[in-house]
């Protein structure tokens, strides 16, 4: 097997049949299905959902994102062998605790291989909510520049890089860019308020004033569940992002908020070693360990940490050839942590491509 079959990087090119374009994302393809099939597998396959209901099929790919670039590696490897079904299982298996803790359900309703998903369609709230239990990251960066509040929430002096926060902050940012807010820029990924979100919810598109509430409750309690298991198997839940959407009931009254996109897993959260960090040390046991490699790594961090030099980060996307021991070591990194996650081995893929389209073959969507 060459370096090339070991991770899947392509996924938008499957005989899937699928309604207009593929959405591929950072990490995923998203193939939405026809009226017809959408129908048609919901009744066979018993998904409690209300009719009418769009799926997709959701699949992930081995590609890795960092400071908003895919990158690519040596050799033929242009992924992290073994990632996406890392983070899939990671996702599942917050989902389903959230789920068991009755905080709300989410956009998966089967998961027929470890890199697939079917998903139904929902109405995307306009909000990343972030929650930070620790200064680091831009957020450090920020407050070292001299800036005491993030989000329109005050900070004090003296906090020092990796310390704990006496409280969860909870700290949104637009998902996509949103026009005619005042005071938002028409920007994506741009820090907001919780004042702004609630004077113009409906741009925000939430539904209500109350769903604001809703939606920063389901965040805290979803972050204090992950953070207690992952302290339990020895990791601290630094941040991490959470997205909602809504979706109609199943009884045809009304609207449901859920979590959609992925929750708690190493592309979308820090953890940290808790026994490192009790001796004064953070060891990264996220995409933070490859973020720090790229920047060490390349010949000016500035280029990778500064917004202004989008052009030349480009560039450099375009150019660098991540090394395949960088890949293997974020591999092992993914798979090792998820697996102290969840408490559960990562399955094992050898043929991607063929894998997906065998467990779909039975969905009855395979060209």
């Amino acid at each position: 097997m060459s370096l090339s079959d070991l991770a899947i990087a392509k996924t938008d090119d499957l005989p899937i049949r699928h309604e207009g374009n593929v959405h591929s994302g950072k990490v995923r393809s998203v193939y939405w299905l026809t009226a017809e099939d959408s129908a048609r597998i919901c009744e066979e396959r018993g998904y409690e959902v209300t009719p009418g209901t769009t799926l997709a099929v959701m699949v992930i790919s081995d590609r890795i994102s960092a400071y908003e670039i895919i990158w690519q590696g040596e050799d033929g490897l242009q992924g992290v062998p073994g990632k996406g079904a890392s983070l899939n299982a990671t996702a599942l298996h917050w989902f389903e605790e959230f789920e068991k803790a009755g905080l709300a359900g989410n956009h998966i309703l089967e998961s027929p291989h470890p890199l697939v998903w079917i998903v139904q369609k929902a109405e995307p709230v306009m909000v990343e909510g972030i929650a930070r239990q620790y200064i680091t990251g831009s957020m450090w960066r920020s407050y070292a520049r001299g800036e005491r509040s993030i989000c329109g929430i005050p900070l004090p002096d003296g906090l020092e890089n990796g310390q704990k926060l006496d409280e969860l902050l909870i700290t949104p940012s637009t998902k996509g860019i949103l026009k005619d807010i005042p005071g938002v820029p028409e920007k994506d990924d741009v820090d907001v308020t919780r004042d702004q979100i609630l004077d113009n919810y409906e741009a925000f598109a939430f539904r209500s004033p109350e769903d604001v509430d809703r939606y920063e409750t389901i965040l805290s309690e979803g972050f204090n569940i992950i953070a207690k298991q992952a302290d339990e198997a020895g990791q601290l839940l630094v941040d991490t992002k959470f997205e909602f959407g809504y979706i109609p009931n199943a009884s045809g009254d009304g609207y449901s908020m859920i979590y959609i996109d992925e929750v708690g897993t190493l592309d979308s959260s820090r953890y940290w070693d808790k026994s490192a960090y009790a001796d004064g040390k953070i060891v990264e046991n996220s995409k933070e360990m490859f973020r720090k490699f790229l920047c060490d790594a390349v010949p000016e961090a500035d280029v990778l940490l500064n917004k202004e030099r989008m052009d030349e980060r480009e560039a450099l996307g375009k150019t660098f050839k991540v090394p395949v021991e960088a890949l293997m070591a974020t591999s092992e990194l993914y798979k090792s942590t998820a697996e102290k996650l969840t408490g559960k081995a990562m399955p094992e893929i050898t043929n991607a491509r063929q894998e997906i389209l065998d467990a779909l073959s039975e969905f009855g969507i395979v060209e």
